[in-house]
C-alpha cells in the first residue's frame, strides 16, 4: 500500500440560513390537482457574503432543503465599509420590483422591510438604509436586493476602473 498525502480538509462554512417564503403550488392536470411547495431560502455569513435561492419538491423540508443547496451555489461577496456598510448608493431590480439602498451614519442600523431586511442582515450589513419601489413580491424583493449589491464597487475598484488614485476618487 502506498502512503499518499490527505489533502487538507476545507472547513465547513458557518453560514445561516433564513427561510424567506414557502408556497404551496398547485397545479391541475387530467387526473386531479398536484400539490408542490416552493421555498426560497437566504444564507449568509453575516461578514459579507449572501446568497438566494429556490426549491421546489412535493414535501416542504425537501423544497427547504433544496433551496439552501440553491443559495450555496450562488453566493455572493459585498465590499463592507469599515464591516458596517456599503460604500455608495445602488439600484436592484427583479421583474416589477425596484430596491434602492444606500449607506447609512453609524448606529442607524437597518431600515428595511420583509424580504430586504432578511437579505442584508444574513450580507453582514449593520447600517443601511432602503426602500423598495414597484412589486411587493418577496422573491423578487431579495432578488432586487442581491442585484443592488452586486453592483457595489469599492473606491479602490472604481479608481483602477477610471486610472486614479483612491485619494482622487474620494476627493
Amino acid at each position: 500500500m502506498q502512503n499518499r498525502k490527505m489533502a487538507p480538509r476545507k472547513q465547513e462554512k458557518t453560514l445561516e440560513e433564513l427561510v424567506i417564503e414557502i408556497k404551496s403550488v398547485v397545479k391541475v392536470n387530467k387526473g386531479g390537482r398536484q400539490r408542490r411547495f416552493s421555498a426560497t431560502v437566504v444564507v449568509g455569513d453575516r461578514k459579507g457574503q449572501v446568497g438566494l435561492g429556490i426549491g421546489k419538491a412535493n414535501e416542504v423540508p425537501d423544497a427547504i432543503k433544496k433551496a439552501i443547496q440553491a443559495a450555496n451555489k450562488n453566493l455572493i461577496r459585498i465590499p463592507l465599509i469599515d464591516g458596517r456598510t456599503i460604500a455608495h448608493e445602488a439600484i436592484g431590480t427583479s421583474g416589477a420590483a425596484r430596491v434602492i439602498v444606500k449607506p447609512a451614519p453609524a448606529g442607524a442600523g437597518i431600515i428595511a422591510g420583509g424580504a430586504v431586511r432578511a437579505v442584508l442582515e444574513l450580507a453582514g450589513v449593520h447600517d443601511i438604509s432602503s426602500k423598495s419601489l414597484g412589486s411587493r413580491t418577496k422573491l423578487n424583493m431579495a432578488t432586487a436586493t442581491i442585484d443592488a449589491l452586486k453592483s457595489i464597487k469599492t473606491p479602490e475598484q472604481v479608481a483602477k476602473l477610471r486610472g486614479k488614485t483612491k485619494e482622487e476618487i474620494l476627493g
